[in-house]
């Protein structure tokens, strides 16, 4: 794929504009948020003409945005954010992904580093054991048609009533764990029939469970409020809707491309197919994919106790003796509604109800917002950036600038910049997990081949990823992380 050539200019602090004449159709700007040696990278292929080609779509507000670890996607470009009025706008399953809510929680402990290092390969090896992982794996939850129905509704508090989590879990859960608007009955059959057995699994690709520890701190306060300190284990857990996500998404793009054609909109690409939102069809995807947004909180939620359990078992202490409390869980890729500040119809700002889409993209509210839990609307929402297997990972927090500029959004991690063939044909996964090993990052992976697609070559620099977002004022730093143990999907 040759480089992208259309216009650009720099407007800004990190801020890379794409002109609304650049082609025909575009209603708005693009808009990509990238550091400068970074914006060569990306211009390099054609993810910025995505940027452009999403500025096509009838209702948007505000500018066709991209993060800085923008890469291709289908439709959107993952890391691609958009907002669209619910009169005269779109909603598009290109702009979620098929991994409906693949997201990211994180869970901290009372433990240290000096605690845990003597145990790490007996840890991981026990969550390799304990943690269900891989293409089309299955779990020990055994779901009735009424409990899949029940979670697609309830999302994670589903779970913690199950015992699968812990009642103060909810309030650190994005959404609480359960996106409004879901119906089960917008859920095919075979969507259901694919989430049934996989609830409480990892699955396959860049999902992962990953040991750290913090090893340097940048705001103090914030890392307080959010039970964090230098020399503490967390955990990361990443996952999704699994293969439920993935069939309504499919469902989806069939009902689009024939709503198109129907509501006559002109696309300058077809994956960017779509439907009013204000239309049947449109009530109907969001409600399908609000519905597997709560089967993955549920899922993440059930994850979240196997590794609780693990270490219960390895430490011969509980989970609550331990200290491994949620600090929080963010969505990914999902549509919500919510009140923003925009340009109105008469070019002066108006709070109104928009869709915002993001894709590869996580949500940063400032302090004081009210959909910021009451434990940490003081200092605003944590935002959880992962690296890449072999490189740190960060806890952000949202800024009063994303609210007003990118509608409380930024990265959401280090973003791919080769193919998972590309990065097999530049490293054997036997020698990579030699290579981490070496590191002391003890890695669990039923599959080198599948280890060596998600190789850190394979991404962008996170460090770069991150700088960039706090540069652009979107999210400022509050721990670094580095990986400790590692267990793939």
């Amino acid at each position: 794929m040759s480089g992208w050539k259309g216009p650009i200019r720099q407007v800004g602090e990190c801020r890379w504009e794409i002109p609304s004449d650049y082609k025909k159709g575009m209603r708005t700007t693009g808009l990509i948020y990238a550091g400068g040696k970074m914006i060569k990278d990306i211009l390099a292929d054609q993810a910025p003409e995505q940027v452009a080609n999403v500025a096509c779509l009838p209702g948007i507000v505000g500018s066709s945005m991209a993060m800085p670890d923008i890469h291709w996607g289908y439709g959107f470009p993952i890391g691609g954010v958009a907002a669209f009025r619910p009169e005269g706008g779109v909603i598009s399953p290109g702009g979620v992904g098929y991994d409906i809510n693949c997201g990211m929680r994180l869970l901290r402990s009372d433990l240290k580093w000096d605690e845990v290092a003597p145990r790490i390969t007996a840890l991981m090896d026990d969550m390799a054991r304990n943690l269900p992982a891989g293409v089309g794996s299955e779990g020990p939850v055994k779901l009735t048609r009424e409990d899949l129905d029940d979670i697609l509704v309830r999302g994670a508090a589903w779970a913690v009533e199950k015992g699968y989590g812990w009642p103060e879990d909810l309030g650190c859960l994005e959404e609480r764990g359960a996106l409004d608007g879901a119906d089960p009955a917008a859920v095919s059959p075979e969507a259901k029939k694919r989430g049934r057995p996989q609830l409480g699994t990892l699955g396959s690709g860049n999902h992962f469970v990953e040991v750290q520890v913090i090893e340097d701190v940048y705001d103090e306060e914030v890392a307080r409020v959010y039970g964090l300190e230098r020399g503490q284990v967390v955990v990361m857990v990443h996952s999704g809707s699994r293969g439920l996500g993935h069939q309504v998404c499919t469902d989806y793009l069939k009902v689009m491309d024939r709503a198109v054609s129907k509501f006559g909109i002109s696309l300058p690409d077809r994956q960017l197919a779509c439907a009013p939102l204000d239309s049947e069809e449109g009530r109907s995807y969001f409600a399908a994919m609000a519905a597997a947004a709560n089967y993955a909180w549920a899922n993440r939620t059930v994850l979240a106790n196997w590794v609780r359990e693990s270490f219960a078992r390895v430490f011969g202490r509980s989970a609550q003796e331990l200290g491994l409390r949620t600090v929080y869980d963010v969505a990914h890729n999902i549509a919500k509604f919510e009140r923003h500040t925009v340009k109105g119809l008469d070019g002066r700002p108006d709070e109104m109800t928009v869709c915002v889409h993001r894709k590869g993209a996580t949500r940063a509210f400032p302090a004081g917002h009210p959909e910021v839990g009451e434990n940490y609307r003081a200092v605003g929402q944590p935002v959880l950036i992962p690296g890449n297997m072999g490189t740190r990972s960060y806890v952000l927090v949202g800024t009063e600038r994303a609210l007003a500029e990118t509608f409380g959004s930024t990265c959401h991690g280090a973003g791919r910049r080769l193919s998972r063939s590309a990065a097999k044909k530049r490293v054997r996964g036997s020698e990579l997990r030699r290579q981490l090993e070496a590191r002391g990052i003890v890695v669990r992976c039923d599959s080198n081949a599948g280890l060596a697609e998600e190789a850190p070559l394979a991404y962008k620099d996170v460090d770069s990823v991150v700088e960039a977002a706090e540069r652009a004022d979107l999210s400022r730093r509050v721990v670094r992380m580095r990986p400790v143990g590692v267990l793939k999907g």
